[in-house]
């Protein structure tokens, strides 16, 4: 039996889904705080899951990417879109499927709460074609950079 990794991976592992499976009911048991993020968690993978192979694929990868470089961002949906947002509740970025507005490509998006300042002018989305370990290493630099 092989064991999908994150940079070969077409999407989440068994492991993977049971873990935030426990992780959302684990919030829940916290309380109304702890039941609002499992909600969110919840909302964010039901959209992944509604989503075309190929972009869930993708989606499962950013939100593997984000939940593990930056576990105080809270998953939630913004705009039916998987997004992640910080402790006041802004979003810091998000993911738009291809399939949203029939776009040739995914979009991994970051809002004005990101840290991506870059002189006068800085890129605040990117295109997603494809999940690579160049892809997956420059989205934990962004994410890193944009909660820093």
């Amino acid at each position: 039996m092989t064991v999908k990794t994150a940079a070969t991976s077409d999407g989440f592992t068994e492991q993977e889904r049971a873990a935030m499976k426990e992780r959302a009911a684990e919030l829940r048991a916290e309380g109304k705080k702890g039941a609002k993020k499992a909600d969110g968690l919840q909302d964010l993978l039901d959209k992944v899951a509604a989503m075309a192979p190929a972009d869930r694929a993708l989606a499962e990868r950013v939100h593997v990417a984000v939940s593990s470089t930056a576990p105080q961002l809270s998953p939630k949906t913004w705009y039916g879109m998987p997004a992640w947002a910080d402790e006041d509740g802004k979003v810091v970025l998000f993911f738009q499927d291809s399939g949203k507005f029939n776009y040739r490509y995914s979009t991994l998006g970051f809002q004005d709460a990101a840290h991506l300042d870059d002189g006068d002018m800085w890129p605040a989305s990117f295109a997603l074609l494809r999940w690579s370990p160049q892809v997956e290493k420059r989205v934990v630099e962004l994410v890193r950079a944009a909660v820093s």
